[in-house]
């Protein structure tokens, strides 16, 4: 099952923010998908995809970039060590 845009809780000095941030997709309640349309994949987007694991104590991520001629070259996979 494929939910999107999953929002991520979070808990900052006992505040509890229900809907911090979207993960655009997530995939049998295991994988975080990012989607992305653009020229270059910056860390940026890495370290975003990296919060949404740790803040959602996920494993595993993929980071998709659509504006590739090959989309082989437009996939990347995070892990969070936890």
């Amino acid at each position: 099952m494929v939910e999107l845009e999953v929002p991520v809780p979070i808990v900052y000095k006992g505040v509890r923010i229900r809907v911090a941030y979207r993960m655009d997709q997530l995939v049998e309640d295991a994988v975080v998908v990012e989607l992305k349309v653009v020229r270059k994949l910056h860390p940026v987007y890495d370290a975003k995809l990296l919060s949404f694991l740790k803040l959602s104590n996920r494993r595993l991520g993929l980071l998709l970039n659509f504006n590739v001629v090959h989309m082989r070259d437009g996939i990347k996979r995070l892990v969070n060590k936890f």
